[in-house]
């Protein structure tokens, strides 16, 4: 579909306006959309930072890696394939500074962080010196012991048995392994720099290791994805028996190899499956996931053991939790203040090492927009509880939403279980297409980032 910047109240049930991938960002990850967020809002973050934190407000933690052997065709996220080892220790002595910055204002406090995510890039691809004397000095700042997870993005090829035992005794409660695809014909053509024997290997090890938690990536919908492929990654995953699996569709937003290339072919379609093919492989892996016992617990993931294994990063942030976030690009949450970082290498170190801290944009929700933002994000779980908005906002959403609810009502999407809203498996697979119908007027656009 891309973006639909319409709504779609005019369409029959069920009809998708465009089933072809079209380049744009698909994914709904907050609100209002990153385009709104600009630097003169930037004061507004300074403000909150000098301020002491709401009560009974959780705080995290984001670290952004973004140092990665290959760059993927479908990645948009800011990484680089090009810094040697002084660069990177350069940059981490950065990172560490801007947290020395965070730790001194009175937003901070003393607080200690709730959970913990390094994501990126890769940060697994950080050597076992890089990695221990990083978090030492992180947990000499901001101390780890309340944290109720913390997280690590690795990629197969990266992992040796002692950088997963360095891992494991940094800590981390949950390891995510970005596998994307079993088929090394897949993994090659779409610019994935390791092969299904490393995924082998490293998940062996880290089962060695006993990770509380061990999540597999897949990616539906890859350049050159078969039906037969498809269900061979499927069964590989559910012979690994991970605890966690977390599959996204195929997008392909404007900052990716892939829309380089469609740009300069004339393309207007990207040459990946139809939105309807790969909801449609997404079900198809939710039900053989299910009828292996797990269960369903988003839009995206399906787990093993839902009373034991869980996504707290995922689940406090949509519940507006505040969010620390360092490094290059990283976006963070603070005092109700959406921020960005500097986009590009240079200038996140030159602010730094002058002291300052490197963010350049930034977005202070209203209250209406906190409320939507909260609400579409929890929706993405497949049900959301109408209580949990009167309570927090003292609103009720059946009345603040009564269109776009009666429009996927009236769409087959959605029903009413006493004080729940619940998405069906339909709307559930294209929920990121659905939370457009709750947007203000003024943030539905072509463009998200």
């Amino acid at each position: 579909m891309g973006n639909t910047t319409q709504s779609q109240s005019d369409l029959p049930a069920k009809q998708e306006p465009q089933q072809k991938t079209q380049a744009g960002n698909y994914f709904v990850s907050n609100y209002p959309p990153y385009s709104f967020w600009k630097p003169d809002h930037v004061p507004a973050y300074h403000e909150a930072l000098e301020r002491p934190p709401a009560a009974d407000t959780r705080m995290g933690l984001y670290f952004h890696i973004p140092f990665c052997r290959k760059r993927c065709h479908f990645c948009y996220f800011k990484v680089y394939t090009d810094k040697n080892a002084a660069a990177i220790n350069g940059y981490l002595d950065a990172a560490i500074q801007e947290l020395t910055l965070y730790a001194s204002k009175p937003f901070v406090g003393g607080r200690k962080p709730n959970f913990i995510y390094f994501g990126g890039g890769t940060p697994s691809y950080l050597s076992v010196q890089q990695l221990t004397e990083l978090t030492k000095r992180m947990k000499g700042l901001l101390p780890w012991d309340d944290a109720e997870e913390v997280a690590f993005e690795c990629e197969p090829g990266t992992l040796t048995d002692q950088k997963l035992k360095a891992i494991r005794d940094m800590g981390v409660t949950r390891l995510s392994l970005g596998v994307e695809h079993f088929d090394d014909h897949i993994l090659e053509t779409n610019g994935r720099a390791h092969r299904s024997r490393e995924i082998e290997r490293a998940y062996g090890y880290a089962r060695d290791l006993r990770f509380p938690q061990i999540n597999i990536d897949l990616i539906a919908g890859m350049l050159e994805e078969t039906q037969e492929k498809w269900d061979m990654a499927i069964e590989r995953t559910l012979e690994l028996a991970p605890d966690s699996v977390t599959i996204y569709q195929m997008e392909v937003p404007f900052n990716t190899t892939i829309y380089r290339q469609m740009k300069e072919q004339g393309q207007l379609s990207a040459p990946v499956a139809d939105w309807e093919t790969k909801r449609r492989w997404v079900r198809e892996a939710f039900e053989r996931f299910e009828q292996a016992g797990y269960v369903i617990t988003s839009a995206y993931t399906a787990v093993k053991n839902p009373e034991q294994t869980r996504f707290v990063y995922r689940d406090r942030l949509w519940e507006g939790a505040d969010l620390l976030s360092l490094g290059v690009a990283s976006f963070g949450h603070i005092g109700g203040t959406h921020y960005q970082n500097n986009a590009d290498f240079d200038p996140y170190l030159k602010s730094v090492s002058e002291g300052r801290l490197p963010v350049y944009r930034a977005y202070t929700p209203t209250p209406r927009e906190r409320l939507i933002r909260e609400f579409i994000l929890q929706l993405k779980l497949g049900q959301t509880r109408c209580g949990y908005f009167a309570d927090k906002f003292g609103v009720d959403v059946n009345e603040a939403f009564a269109e776009p609810l009666s429009r996927l009502k009236e769409w087959g999407f959605l029903s009413h279980q006493g004080d729940l809203l619940v998405l069906n498996r339909d709307g559930l697979l294209q929920v990121d297409r659905l939370l457009h119908e709750f947007f203000l007027p003024e943030h539905v656009t072509q463009r998200m980032v």
